[in-house]
């Protein structure tokens, strides 16, 4: 049995045009030595598996080449590779230093590849200075990393920096279709997108993914097999999800979510993933823009079939919310129920974006079009005399004739007034007139004596205000709240609630809103004669401590025995 020799060790690139997605590297490479304008310190950073290595040998061989070498010649007395990751000490660097000075037996130039070289220390760094700056004629020095941001600038200025991208997913594909021929491999076109995308841009993961995925599947290497495998969420599974969304249909959506964790995948990753897929239907629904799709031609058929089923304003909030979704993931303390309330408020936009509307609002455009020959809106008028006329005073607005009229007690003659026949906007002219006409209709308010005036505690009037406050800061309303808790609200003569704030700007603050906590604190206490009287004492702001010896001395008022342990055991701030 022969052993196993991994892609990447077996595939490794032999010359510059096998190395795959880098090509203005290795053009640039190309033209320096052919055109003798080579430097002699090289810096290759990128990512990892992105072929920084690989290029180096590369460079190191084709230096040396003259013609006469024969077909297999590694040239591997000139080419000299240091791990610095485990070889980083100032002693290290003095070694290599002395074989720098020997020159090559044979070819041309010693190679000194030094991999990782940001794993060395300052002083291994300040020894290797002078030798990179002016080397031997025979020696070029290639330097490896992956942190950039890590090597020391005078090191950065001595050497000529080639940066390595990342490879694209199109590009791995091809290379990972090109392997699996080699080998006589089936692949669907999809399943290698998907090996693409899991390496992430390293070309070293991708066939080391590939190499997992064929010992599992055979030569016959399938979408399923490959999402089976590396236990990634398939297409289908987001497209089902977006078609379940679209049609409203809450109960399948949170049914296919819990099958999803029967997998085994979490939360996180689907919502995640959710998200990406409204990504790339937006990216399907503009020419210029699918060239941003990174998947396979038979899924970006399904993408673009699915793309015209939905709207941009539809999947512009559906997008919005799966990623507040996964900005609040961690910090949940119930995350199931996230993505679950998250799932069904995408099933609760309509096709156009909108949120669906309650069908007991009542349109703007109802007052001026609404008969009166229902029971609920009858009118009993008779035509005013003279007298009751000048007694009735005049609207701000002239009225219409036919309405010019005033409320009598029966019996009385019934008149019915004609609504126009023409729907108005609400925010036209004419809805706005027939708004203050039917505003002039006086309605008979209910008598003040007559609403519920139930005597109450302070300590019942305290526990709803601090509700009402908690209520504002779960609205976001935190200036509101603060100035509310500034004091502890008393009780003045059964109905009087009284308050002290420290400056008239809070108290006008409270003041613009008071409305509003009247008519909670009444409902809660069914006391509707409740009043709010506010002062202002500038002396309470002094009450406020924020320095550490203010609040020392806050903390001793409540506790003297404080004091006491502070001079015993001679402590200070």
């Amino acid at each position: 049995m022969e052993p196993f020799v991994v892609s990447a060790r077996k595939y490794r690139p032999q010359t510059f045009k096998d190395v795959v997605g880098q090509a203005s590297i290795t053009n640039t490479l190309l033209n320096a030595i052919d055109h003798n304008h080579l430097a002699q310190a090289l810096l290759f950073c990128g990512p990892r598996g992105v072929g920084k290595t690989t290029c180096a040998r590369i460079l190191a061989k084709q230096i040396n080449q003259d013609g006469t070498e024969l077909e297999d010649e590694d040239f591997a007395f000139n080419i000299f590779e240091l791990d610095a990751a485990s070889n980083n000490s100032v002693d290290d660097i003095r070694s290599l230093i002395d074989q720098v000075r020997i020159p090559p037996q044979v070819g041309k130039y010693k190679v000194y590849i030094i991999d990782e070289v940001h794993m060395l220390s300052q002083s291994a760094f300040n020894a290797f200075l002078k030798t990179l700056e002016e080397p031997p004629k025979h020696a070029i020095f290639i330097l490896a990393t992956t942190e950039k941001h890590k090597i020391i600038p005078t090191i950065l200025s001595r050497c000529q920096i080639f940066d390595f991208k990342r490879i694209t997913v199109k590009d791995a594909a091809e290379y990972l279709k090109y392997i699996a021929e080699q080998q006589g491999i089936e692949a669907e076109e999809s399943a290698l997108h998907i090996i693409a995308q899991k390496a992430d841009g390293a070309m070293r993961d991708a066939l080391s993914i590939f190499d997992r995925v064929v010992s599992f599947s055979g030569k016959q290497l399938t979408r399923k097999a490959v999402t089976e495998n590396l236990n990634v969420l398939d297409y289908d599974t987001y497209f089902s999800t977006t078609d379940l969304i679209l049609a409203n249909n809450i109960p399948e959506v949170l049914v296919l979510f819990n099958k999803t964790l029967s997998l085994g995948f979490d939360g996180h990753h689907f919502i995640t993933g959710l998200a990406s897929h409204f990504r790339d239907l937006i990216v399907c629904q503009h020419p210029e823009t699918l060239a941003l799709l990174e998947v396979g031609e038979d899924v970006k058929q399904h993408y673009q079939e699915q793309a015209q089923k939905a709207t941009k304003p539809f999947l512009l909030e559906a997008l919005e919310k799966a990623n507040d979704c996964d900005l609040k993931y961690k910090t949940s303390k119930n995350q199931r129920l996230l993505v679950e309330l998250t799932l069904m408020k995408l099933a609760s936009i309509t096709f156009d974006g909108e949120k669906k509307k309650p069908d007991f609002i009542i349109p703007a455009s109802f007052f001026a079009s609404k008969t009166n020959d229902s029971e609920s809106f009858k009118t009993e008028v008779v035509p005013a005399t003279p007298a009751e006329k000048q007694e009735i005073p005049a609207p701000a607005e002239k009225i219409p004739a036919q309405i010019e009229q005033t409320i009598v007690p029966e019996p009385i003659k019934k008149i019915q007034i004609k609504a126009p026949e023409k729907r108005v906007s609400g925010l036209s002219l004419s809805s706005i007139k027939a708004k203050k006409a039917h505003e002039n209709i006086k309605v008979p308010a209910v008598a003040q004596e007559k609403l519920p005036k139930e005597s109450f505690t302070e300590e019942d009037m305290q526990g709803h205000w601090n509700d009402f406050v908690q209520h504002l800061e779960d609205k976001g309303r935190k200036i509101l709240a603060s100035n509310l808790q500034t004091d502890v609200p008393k009780l003045k003569n059964d109905h009087v609630i009284w308050i002290e704030l420290p400056n008239s700007t809070m108290k006008k603050e409270v003041e613009r809103e008071q409305s509003l906590m009247l008519d909670y604190l009444k409902e809660q206490l069914n006391n509707y004669s409740i009043t709010l009287h506010i002062t202002v004492n500038e002396l309470v702001a002094k009450k406020f401590a924020f320095t550490p010896e203010e609040k020392y001395q806050k903390l001793v008022e409540k506790n003297p025995a404080l004091e006491k342990l502070r001079k015993e055991f001679d402590l200070d701030f």
